[in-house]
């Protein structure tokens, strides 16, 4: 499985990957695949973008942990992926917005699943 943003999207598609968005709204242009379970909760990505905790990040992983990553099952967020992906979760790439430098959740979730055991990378 990899990580990637939407300004790529062609790439992967030409690579035969299979993107799967994973944030809280995609881009209106966007009718791919999406994974609602895996974004952000709107209350603290605002407080995070422009609220009184604006670019803190460690207040974004505290909360993305508890509010997201905490309450999902992990062998069904892979089951459900494995679904939308017809079974290639080798070829699935989860996207949202942000370059791979650049803070993400999609990192923060990428860590998840290798925590897990599954290997999860930005591709390259």
């Amino acid at each position: 499985m990899y990580t990637g943003y939407f300004a790529k999207l062609k790439t992967y598609e030409e690579k035969g990957l299979i993107p799967i968005s994973i944030c809280g709204k995609a881009p209106d242009w966007y009718n791919g695949l999406q994974y609602k379970d895996l974004a952000p909760k709107w209350a603290f990505f605002k407080e995070w973008k422009n609220g009184s905790h604006k670019g803190d990040n460690e207040y974004y992983i505290e909360h993305f942990q508890k509010e997201v990553l905490d309450t999902l099952d992990y062998n069904s967020v892979l089951n459900q992926l494995a679904r939308r992906s017809n079974g290639k979760l080798d070829s699935v790439i989860l996207i949202c917005y942000e370059k791979p430098g650049d803070f993400c959740h999609r990192h923060l979730v990428a860590d998840w699943f290798i925590k897990n055991g599954t290997e999860c990378k930005e591709y390259v």
